[in-house]
């Protein structure tokens, strides 16, 4: 159940029965051969499945993230860390005066971490308000599927392969992960990376991925029981 499918009058129902939400924080950036919005698609897939059999209502995707490193890779769009933190906080605020008091942050990108922070800081604001956050693959999870599998995950490969974030064809090969020491610019992650893709296999089977996608789903449905 999307909020953008709701008025105002079904979401204060809603909140006659009801107190969650799910927030997506995504990022629109590059994937190698995968969709700029993977990073929102993602999360976004986890939280449709989860609503299906919760009934739990899901905020409009945070499209935009923290993605700096990849601006030599066009159709990149990165926010300023505090504008990140700038729009967390008052989508917090947002939601909590509406009378939401329990929030589940999907997660879809790393850049966005800064966030986590941010949460913790308004959650001593409101002692009644309740949050989590998922960050699905940086999960035991993720890592427990990936070893049963024998697959090393990487940004932009196998991992995120899922059928909805394909926009094209994906090279049969595995990639050798470049090594590199330091922080890196965006000029400088372009030249180590070339096509985006950190390394390991660049896919994997339709099998594979809906395993992944059900165990991850577990996660999100025992997350949405706080």
């Amino acid at each position: 159940m999307r909020l953008e499918d709701m008025n105002w009058m079904d979401v204060e129902a809603y909140l006659q029965g009801d107190d969650r939400i799910i927030v997506i924080i995504g990022a629109c950036e590059q994937h190698g051969y995968l969709s700029l919005l993977s990073d929102t698609k993602i999360p976004q897939a986890l939280a449709d499945a989860a609503t299906a059999s919760t009934g739990v209502l899901i905020a409009p995707p945070i499209n935009f993230g923290f993605s700096a490193y990849f601006m030599e890779y066009p159709g990149t769009i990165t926010l300023r860390v505090e504008t990140l933190l700038g729009v967390i906080e008052d989508v917090i605020h947002s939601l909590y005066h509406a009378g939401f008091r329990r929030i589940l942050f999907l997660n879809g990108h790393g850049g966005n971490q800064p966030a986590l922070q941010k949460i913790i800081e308004i959650n001593n604001q409101y002692p009644d308000l309740k949050t989590a956050w998922y960050a699905w693959w940086l999960s035991h999870t993720a890592e427990a599927t990936a070893r049963k599998y024998d697959l090393k995950p990487f940004h932009a490969s196998w991992s995120e392969n899922f059928p909805f974030v394909r926009v094209g064809d994906v090279p049969d090969k595995e990639k050798i992960p470049p090594s590199y020491q330091g922080i890196l610019d965006a000029r400088r992650t372009r030249e180590l990376y070339g096509d985006g893709v950190f390394g390991g296999k660049y896919s994997a089977s339709d099998e594979i991925m809906q395993d992944l996608f059900n165990e991850l789903l577990k996660d999100v449905l025992q997350l949405l029981e706080f």
